[in-house]
């Protein structure tokens, strides 16, 4: 049987989504954003595995940015275009696992306060203080950065938001309690969740005031699927599901039977393991997320520039363990262009990068047809949106 392995840049898009300017960062519509293709013109960094299964195909495939073509195709690639109403991580990867989103995410103005009074009693209650911090839209370094030494003094919780349908709430591993935090967005998601928020996610931190830093220990508690993904098409059929990464909690640990967290380099790590050693019939869903969080978000080219150089030197790493029948597909859930002013996601296309099923253009995709793709690769009856295009 066969093996598949799908991939998830986080933020990695190419541009030229044909509903860009419907979406914002503040008063800017994201029209003309392209994570890659800026990061190529500002930092020109060195992508050859990653190129020779289209990369720079894709960009101009879905943006119209004339990029170099690679000498000769090794794989075959498309610009995956999104209909979910978000971009968000739980809209791209539920729909690159065949579930579009089918409602508009709830979303919090930004405003100070940016919480219904009812939300911050909540949340007050579940946490046993008097008060939160933050009540904001803000950058979540800079909050801990602005408020981390007056969370430790009062004990209060510190509360905020992005463009993104999300609830997080930071707060010190030692003088807060990880325990205390996790058991505080697992008991406050439900509430907000039945508003359509996407996700309560606990960033814990550690350190002192000047020297605040955010850990591994990150747990989000996102809603759930609203009808079968990708993952327990290829649980129900008797394969086992293997998820690295933000996977797990993005899908809710619905259809997954072994799970693997860490830093990106950990998280690569056992990503080669798996190839090494997992067996046929299997099917391994992976997110790495430092594109996004280290450097989209913090608008820093350079940075993200040297991310992609690192694991582009890992892919081809993981092109080198392909067996004859495996299947790797690296793909992105959204952009997050370093050179776009604001801080928050853009809407983009994202690449789709095939190695293992023959080489060439697929031409435009939907975000859907990934998992119909996978799943009649691994041969299983389709049981959500898209079409296969292998």
């Amino acid at each position: 049987m066969p093996r598949a392995f799908l991939v998830v840049m986080d933020s990695v898009g190419i541009g030229g989504a044909p509903d860009a300017a419907q979406f914002f960062n503040g008063t800017l519509p994201d029209t003309g954003a392209n994570t890659l293709g800026h990061i190529y013109e500002t930092c020109a960094p060195k992508l050859p595995h990653m190129e020779s299964l289209g990369l720079r195909e894709a960009i101009t495939l879905a943006s119209g940015l004339p990029q170099p073509a690679a000498p000769r195709l090794k794989g075959r690639y498309a610009a995956a275009t999104e209909v979910s109403l978000g971009k968000d991580t739980p809209s791209g990867h539920w729909e690159l696992a065949g579930v579009p989103v089918p409602w508009a995410w709830h979303y919090f103005p930004d405003t100070s306060p940016a919480f219904p009074p009812e939300i911050t009693a909540l949340v007050q209650k579940l946490a046993g203080t008097e008060g939160i911090l933050g009540n904001s839209h803000a950058s979540g370094t800079e909050v801990i950065d602005r408020l981390g030494a007056e969370h430790m003094r009062t004990g209060f919780p510190i509360c905020y938001t992005s463009a993104d349908s999300v609830f997080q709430i930071a707060a010190h591993e030692d003088s807060f309690g990880l325990t205390r935090l996790l058991t505080l967005c697992k008991e406050l998601a439900p509430h907000l969740h039945k508003l359509k928020v996407g996700r309560v996610i606990a960033r814990p931190f550690t350190g002192t005031d000047g020297s605040f830093t955010r850990t591994k220990n990150r747990h989000d508690y996102a809603m759930a699927t609203p009808a079968p993904t990708l993952l327990n098409w290829a649980q129900d059929a008797g394969l086992k599901t293997h998820a690295i990464g933000k996977i797990a909690d993005i899908f809710s640990m619905s259809g997954i039977d072994s799970t693997f967290k860490g830093r990106d380099a950990d998280l690569m790590a056992n990503l080669h393991e798996h190839m090494e050693t997992a067996p046929e019939g299997t099917f391994t869903f992976a997110n790495f997320v430092e594109f996004d969080t280290e450097f989209g978000h913090r608008r820093d080219a350079a940075g993200y520039a040297r991310q992609l150089e690192w694991f582009d030197g890992e892919v081809g790493n993981l092109l080198a363990r392909l067996k004859p029948d495996d299947l790797l597909i690296l793909t992105a859930d959204h952009g997050n262009d370093p050179t776009w002013p604001g801080s928050d996601h853009t809407r983009e296309r994202v690449p789709v990068l095939v190695a293992g099923a023959g080489t060439g253009a697929l031409g435009h995709i939907q975000f859907a047809d990934v998992a119909a793709s996978v799943a009649a690769y691994l041969g299983l009856p389709t049981r959500g949106a898209g079409h296969s295009f292998l």
